[in-house]
């Protein structure tokens, strides 16, 4: 019976075919005409250009995070960064200690590798220093001996060698280990002539990995860029930013040159805005250095421009200078700042790339500080003249009119130190006028060389924020090497 019926509508089928212009092969049965092509296929439509945002606050620990959320926008508030929607906590110890500093924890990050501390982007067995424990610099020029490590690849590198444009903004010295650690290698941080000349195409110890060059470049630091006979510290007697213009980079010394860099993609600009660090937010004059939030949006304006996708780091780098003072109300300002940078690079990307489909971005810090929250504080809302806020003295939650006093009677502040330059012989009363003022520094448990900003770093674990292309693999508890393989995983690098 199936079969029957079966017969007939085959039949049907070969006569269709047939009628509309089928062929027939050897066994009678009649296939479909298909046209010649008369068209090539079209290429495959191009990828869209992959972006990479790394925001490290340098020193920026959990609780000095805390503490800035409390100080800028109150405890009900929220920082940029704390509204990226996947986040991680980062173990930041380093190849050779429990506690790193930033050169090793930044290398981790850029290029996956633990390493010692002090090394800026050498393989795990690089040494800082010889055997009797003296560094591999002198006077800022590196002495590192042949067979010392080798240098690793960083992400800045990598995204070179694949045609994105680069970028590199900080507030610190554009020398200094966090900056350095993109597109340096050297055994000791410290040797910052050396990492100096690593930037500038062309010149003795360029970093050939850089290409034609970095794209953007913003800090401080002219120092290590001019020679000791004309006020700054090379021992070579260059001017390295004078080779920079040489090699067709369009250089800004102060915020009104800086607001004149073209930003259209067409040419490498760079600025240098001190000889040394750039200010603390809480010092800085607007008219002569550009903020950490204008600096990345001008980085962010030019690299795009080139439409090829792009790699930047920023780096808020002076939080870390003032917990090393105990100067809580700078290091607090400082994280502000940064958070403003980070609001504004999301607002600029996300016009760029709307969704942040093509776009990832980063926010962590290289090391945690011994900065902590004491007592059983009352609430204090944001910090305002007249309201020291999260700087201000302990006060009893029950009733606010009564200060939280120690085993001797005697007031403390909210924000303490673990270590520090500032332990008094004999704890007294703390009046208000010293808790307004921006030089205060808080109280340290253990006392440490008060003629340095001698507080050390903190060994715990330190936040990581994500959002956008890739953001979701940024889970759980991670290390900082990890993040230097999720970032490639992300856009394909």
């Amino acid at each position: 019976m199936t079969q029957r019926l079966i017969a007939p509508a085959l039949l049907g089928v070969s006569l269709l075919l047939s009628a509309c212009g089928g062929s027939s092969n050897n066994n009678g049965i009649v296939l479909p005409f298909i046209p010649p092509s008369s068209t090539t296929p079209p290429p495959p439509a191009a990828q869209a250009p992959k972006n990479v945002l790394f925001f490290l606050g340098d020193g920026m620990g959990i609780t000095t995070m805390t503490a800035a959320r409390i100080y800028k926008v109150g405890e009900d508030g929220d920082l940029t960064m704390d509204t990226l929607p996947e986040t991680a906590f980062v173990h930041t110890y380093s190849n050779d200690a429990q506690v790193t500093d930033s050169a090793p924890s930044m290398s981790a990050y850029m290029t996956g590798v633990k390493m010692n501390n002090e090394v800026i982007s050498m393989s795990a067995e690089t040494k800082a220093t010889d055997a009797s424990g003296k560094a591999y610099h002198v006077n800022f020029d590196s002495t590192c001996p042949s067979g010392n490590g080798q240098a690793v690849e960083t992400l800045l590198e990598q995204s070179k060698a694949k045609g994105y444009a680069t970028g590199v903004v900080t507030t610190t010295r554009i020398t200094h280990a966090t900056p350095a650690a993109t597109y340096s290698h050297v055994c000791h941080r410290d040797a910052e002539n050396t990492i100096a000349a690593a930037l500038v195409p062309g010149g003795a110890g360029y970093n050939g990995k850089l290409g034609d060059g970095v794209d953007v470049f913003f800090g401080g630091g002219t120092d290590y860029f001019t020679a000791k006979e004309d006020g700054g510290k090379r021992n070579d007697k260059r001017n390295l930013i004078a080779e920079l213009k040489a090699a067709k980079y369009s250089f800004a010394a102060n915020k009104s040159e800086f607001d004149k860099l073209p930003a259209d993609g067409a040419i490498k600009i760079a600025g240098l805005f001190t000889k040394s660090h750039m200010a603390y937010d809480l010092d800085r004059d607007a008219t002569k250095e550009p903020s950490l939030a204008e600096m990345t949006g001008k980085a962010i304006d030019a690299l795009a421009a080139r439409k090829k996708g792009f790699f930047l780091m920023v780096e808020g780098g002076r939080i870390d200078h003032a917990l090393h003072a105990t100067n809580a109300r700078r290091a607090l300002q400082d994280t502000g700042a940064f958070d403003d940078a980070i609001k504004l690079a999301l607002d600029r990307m996300q016009a760029i790339d709307p969704g942040l489909k093509n776009t990832l971005v980063v926010v962590t810090a290289d090391h945690d500080h011994t900065l902590q929250l004491n007592g059983y504080a009352a609430r204090t809302g944001k910090t305002e003249a007249g309201k020291p806020g999260v700087l201000g003295l302990v006060k009893d939650y029950v009733d606010t009119s009564k200060t939280s006093k120690d085993v001797d009677g005697n007031p403390y502040t909210i924000i303490g130190f673990g270590n520090g330059p500032r332990r008094l012989a004999t704890r007294g009363p703390i009046s208000d006028a010293e808790l307004e003022s921006k030089d205060y520094r808080q109280e340290a448990v253990v006392p440490m060389d008060a003629a340095s900003d001698s507080e050390t770093h903190g060994g715990a674990d330190v936040f990581l924020g994500a959002q956008g292309l890739g953001a979701d693999n940024f889970a759980g508890v991670i290390t900082n090497t990890d993040v230097f393989g999720l970032i490639k995983k992300a856009v394909g690098l």
